[in-house]
């Protein structure tokens, strides 16, 4: 049955104490335990790149919580097919670029995600299309493509040459942007069934140890790092700002996940007319 929410122990008596601060001692605490977390693994791990693997290991685990669930739940409910497709088309281009540019082990992870993705819309939209709730699945796509379009036009990096250096800067801003359909879907829902909420958690994870790449980067070169070349002018802060976004975006998902594995709860998301506890 799970723990009732008047349930105590060490977790439930620290969860307690922070329901019960002010929203600000609320931000305050999460901005230092995400200062902790940054400092310790800038202690741990002295090379970067580890956290890009780390962050792509964790999206496929991800992933895999969310093969299994459309392979042996025969169920896409609560998943968003937008989210999917938008995550297609940035792996897509972003795989390209990377076969021009790099071809290195990110190469092989980025092609190994772009399959996985596609085979999940196509589960949702030809063999599980019946159970896929489209009428929650209400942002438009467009509203993501279009900024990141422009984006990329203005911003990007010129060390790649021709067109390559605008596909990897869209590729970048549209990643940052393509989960809002997913939370829109479960904020319309209110319920989060387990297997999706396991998934976007994950993604939260990913991304929190993207931005703890660059954050520590520019922290070790006291950020210099920002402006030491010319491609970087405007290119590294718009990557840092990217990865930043992406991480505050799903951090309030988080939270409430966090939240429900401690109460032993079904996980709930609150209104979209304003936040308050479930």
């Amino acid at each position: 049955m799970g723990r009732r929410r008047g349930a105590r122990g060490p977790v439930g008596a620290v969860y307690a104490w922070v329901r019960g601060q002010s929203v600000k001692a609320k931000a305050a605490i999460g901005a230092l335990t995400a200062i902790l977390a940054l400092g310790a693994l800038w202690a741990l791990i002295h090379d970067h790149n580890h956290f890009f693997v780390a962050s792509e290991a964790v999206h496929a685990a991800g992933i895999f919580v969310l093969i299994y669930k459309l392979s042996s739940k025969k169920t896409c409910s609560g998943l968003s097919l937008k989210f999917q497709e938008l995550t297609a088309i940035f792996l897509a281009v972003r795989f390209y670029c990377s076969i021009v540019i790099e071809k290195d082990i990110h190469t092989v992870l980025d092609l190994l995600t772009l399959l996985s993705t596609l085979w999940v819309i196509y589960m949702m939209r030809f063999k599980l299309n019946s159970s896929y709730t489209k009428e929650l699945d209400n942002m438009p796509r467009y509203y993501l493509l279009i900024p990141s379009i422009v984006l990329a036009i203005f911003i990007h990096p010129f060390m790649y040459k021709h067109y390559g250096r605008f596909l990897w800067a869209f590729s970048v801003y549209l990643e940052s942007l393509s989960v809002l359909p997913q939370l829109r879907l479960m904020q319309n829902a209110k319920m989060v069934e387990p297997f999706t909420a396991h998934y976007v958690f994950a993604l939260g994870v990913a991304r929190f140890l993207n931005s703890a790449h660059w954050i520590i980067k520019v922290v070790d070169t006291r950020g210099s790092f920002l402006t030491g070349s010319s491609s970087a002018v405007f290119w590294t802060p718009a990557v840092l700002l990217a990865e930043l976004v992406q991480t505050l975006i799903l951090a309030d998902f988080c939270y409430y996940y966090i939240k429900s594995a401690m109460l032993g709860q079904l996980m709930r998301l609150p209104s979209l007319h304003g936040i308050r506890d479930v």
